[in-house]
């Protein structure tokens, strides 16, 4: 199957799964007139340019249970860091055998190409039929991601780490110009689990909510497979999306930018054992 084949046989697939999901919100879709559109659009663009500002800003107001969040991230970021080169190999053996279908769409789904264009797609959806709710998830997913991306490619720059595919897990250059060097954390991580996160919370049902995370987890564990990246990697990648992306839709909901609002949050903790180390969400 070519690149192009592919590519666009992912955007049908994922295009098809959210407008299947956000039907469900609302069976009485009509278009928009045209200044309707235009009016709705420059909102929903202020909207997103203030959760991005609010996003960057929010470390300056935080109080003692935002610092408990940082070092809950922190803590479990060095855990799975002290874990990272058994965790490679195990990933990397798994890999070996895991359907090619899986990697590609992990690989597609977390590029940031293929991710705009899905985004994009969500919220034209919501903008020509003037649904609330979707043109709200929009907003947060492109703001959130926005954010995200940011800090990320940031991040990535800064700290310089190699890769496993490029040397060993506590091997770093910053501020390197290589890409082997580009490893903290996952970038693929980052985006998928920003869309999924930012849908998930639109829905109450445990099933839905399972399902929509079990996609937006397939690019992390994709990276792992293909020892892109090491499992402290995706882990902060993961997590900084949870963060930015409750960050910034309380503050939508604080401010009333959607008629809709309502504040949905998942808690997370790191679970370890003697031979057992994992993320457990509680919806």
């Amino acid at each position: 199957m070519t690149t192009a084949i592919k590519k666009i046989t992912l955007f049908c697939l994922l295009a098809f799964v959210s407008f299947s999901l956000f039907s469900q919100i609302d069976s009485t879709l009509t278009i928009s007139k045209p200044s309707k559109i235009w009016d709705n659009l420059k909102y929903d663009a202020k909207i997103t340019a203030k959760g991005i500002g609010h996003s960057f800003t929010r470390p300056l107001s935080w109080k003692g249970k935002d610092f408990a969040t940082l070092g809950g991230v922190v803590a479990g970021t060095s855990l799975l860091y002290l874990s990272d080169k058994e965790a490679n190999r195990i990933f990397y053996k798994q890999g070996v055998g895991a359907p090619q279908v899986l990697k590609d769409f992990g690989w597609y789904f977390g590029s940031p190409q293929n991710f705009f264009m899905v985004s994009t797609g969500i919220y034209g959806f919501g903008l020509l039929t003037d649904n609330e709710k979707v043109r709200k998830t929009g907003v947060l997913i492109f703001s959130s991601a926005i954010t995200t991306g940011i800090i990320q490619s940031i991040s990535k720059t800064v700290v310089g780490r190699a890769r496993p595919n490029s040397g060993d897990y506590n091997e770093f250059e910053p501020f390197s110009n290589k890409p082997g060097f580009h490893s903290f954390p996952s970038g693929h991580s980052v985006l998928s689990f920003t869309m999924a996160h930012s849908i998930a919370k639109q829905f109450s049902n445990i099933w839905v909510k399972s399902g929509i995370y079990a996609i937006g987890s397939i690019a992390p564990i994709s990276r792992l497979w293909e020892e892109a990246h090491w499992l402290s990697d995706v882990g902060l990648g993961m997590a900084i999306s949870v963060i930015v992306v409750d960050s910034i839709d309380n503050f939508m909901t604080g401010n009333n930018s959607y008629s809709d609002s309502k504040p949905k949050t998942v808690s997370w903790r790191i679970s370890a054992g003697m031979s057992t180390i994992g993320v457990v969400g509680t919806f």
